[in-house]
């Protein structure tokens, strides 16, 4: 048809009165089966059950294609189903308002109106329709048409392979496959009397990445999170009380922006040391890290008091005798959990006699699960590649840095991290000096927030940072669904399309 002969194009609901002109599309189209279309009775029975599902595009008043669909729970079916199982022996009985997914029970597009990519459409309304009622995926057997060609020179499998790699072309599985289907199982005596396919079918489905499994809890997974980074100023305190009465200050100013977290840098107990001056370095390390444990219970009452997630940045603690740079995870929940830093730098090792840690696992949040890294870990590109692995949205990494350099290295890795790993990352570090701190010198920070690089996101991939060198406090959304798309649709796919062929990451305990 000549695009100039189309006056408009409308996609509707399908309705009774439609039926007609649909019987006589589906004979037209459905010439190699007999019987090839649905009686009005079972068309009345779509409706009625799910209108929703059941749409047509229309060109100038005229049927163009159109779409079925119901919604099933798809637990109670077997993978190796048929289409006779899945419709309920066609009287649709398997339809559940509750169900899971959005099963595609026929899809057409009318000869004459094809290369106008009107099936798109139609498969566009389908995504948009199970994101909208929260259905996990849309699912369908998919016929292959072309492949009674080939039948006795190769298995279905070695068939869909060759189709994907555009050595072989079937209109109906690259369309689909174009449409972000994914081929998931070959499907044998599918749909009864399809020669043409010789009897087999692919299990073809899409994933709404904005899935929400339902929860009996009253409490939801946040989509967009506000991050408080605390750009913290190394001073002279008095005791742990005005030091943990400084703390408590910046938790309440973040927490007046209605944050999730609040992000403290690593080491950011270090002024109280200074009373310990006196001692050698590795000593005076030492007796600092007989305030953890106050200081994370204190910090576990303010997460709950003020209502948010607070990463207490790092500490020194002792275990089992060994001297270790660890953080605490104050959920608002009350729950607390442990981090440790698994790569100690040489300073910390030769001047405190300090050893790396063994623990690295993501935590789950109400915002999600997120991963925390300490300062010179996040140079270490395979430790947050595992933490990806396990689905972290949010890398979080306190640091503290003394020289420009240091902080170059820092933040470029943690930019390259976000990058790679298609995550949000956010750093949070502290200035000023303690000249009454020995091996702490001059600090040098500016505290960030980086996304990956995408059209959904900056385009230099930074979404905040704060003012170098100076105390303050930096706040920045950042959206998780992005993160989803990211990974589905994104110009680059970096965790997709890692050649685990080739290589992989393990871990080793």
């Amino acid at each position: 048809m000549e695009k100039t002969a189309i006056e408009n194009i409308d996609l509707e609901f399908l309705k009774l009165k439609d039926y007609q002109e649909l019987k006589a599309a589906m004979i037209s189209i459905y010439t190699n089966f007999e019987n090839a279309y649905w009686s009005e009775r079972h068309i009345d029975m779509l409706i009625e059950k799910f209108s929703e599902g059941q749409v047509v595009i229309k060109i100038n008043g005229q049927l163009a294609g159109c779409a079925l669909s119901i919604i099933v729970n798809y637990d109670d079916f077997e993978d190796e189903h048929t289409y006779k199982q899945i419709t309920g022996n066609y009287e649709f009985t398997t339809h559940n308002d509750e169900g899971n997914v959005l099963y595609g029970i026929d899809v057409f597009i009318k000869p004459e109106f094809r290369g106008l990519r009107l099936g798109r459409r139609l498969y566009d309304y389908r995504k948009e329709l199970c994101e909208k009622l929260n259905l996990k995926s849309i699912v369908f057997g998919g016929r292959i048409p072309g492949y009674h060609k080939y039948a006795d020179d190769m298995s279905p499998k070695i068939y869909i392979e060759k189709v994907k790699r555009k050595e072989i072309h079937d209109p109906v599985l690259n369309f689909q496959i174009s449409n972000d289907f994914h081929p998931s199982r070959i499907l044998k005596g599918y749909l009864e009397g399809d020669a043409q396919s010789n009897d087999f079918a692919v299990l073809m489905e899409w994933d709404n990445i904005y899935y929400q499994k339902p929860s009996k809890k009253a409490a939801t997974i946040k989509k967009v999170v506000r991050l408080g980074l605390i750009q913290w100023q190394m001073r002279p305190y008095k005791n742990m009380g005005e030091l943990l009465q400084q703390a408590e200050y910046f938790i309440d100013a973040v927490s007046g922006y209605r944050s999730d977290f609040a992000v403290f840098p690593e080491f950011f107990n270090a002024p109280l040391m200074a009373e310990d001056n006196h001692l050698p370095e590795a000593d005076a390390i030492r007796k600092l890290a007989e305030h953890t444990a106050a200081i994370v219970e204190k910090f576990s009452e303010f997460s709950i008091s003020y209502n948010i997630n607070i990463v207490t940045g790092s500490m020194p603690e002792i275990k089992n005798g060994k001297l270790y740079n660890v953080g605490y995870l104050c959920k608002r929940d009350g729950t607390v959990e442990r981090y440790e830093k698994i790569h100690v730098t040489p300073d910390e090792a030769k001047v405190w006699g300090m050893q790396g840690g063994h623990e690295l696992k993501t935590f789950d949040t109400d915002c999600g699960k997120i991963g925390i890294l300490i300062c010179y870990d996040s140079e270490f590109p395979e430790l947050s590649r595992i933490l990806a692995e396990e689905g972290m949205d949010i890398l979080f990494i306190p640091f503290l840095t003394d020289t420009q350099n240091g902080f170059s290295r820092v933040r470029n890795c943690a930019q390259a991290r976000a990058i790679e790993n298609e995550c949000y990352v956010a750093i949070a570090g502290s200035v000023g000096n303690l000249p009454n701190v020995h091996n702490m010198d001059i600090q040098f920070a500016q505290s960030m927030v980086f996304t990956p690089c995408d059209f959904s996101f900056p385009t230099d991939g930074i979404k905040a940072q704060a003012t170098p060198n100076t105390e303050m406090i930096l706040i920045a959304d950042v959206d998780i669904d992005l993160l989803r798309e990211l990974h589905q649709f994104g110009a680059v796919r970096n965790l997709k399309d890692r050649r685990k062929d080739i290589f992989d990451l393990k871990r080793t305990q």
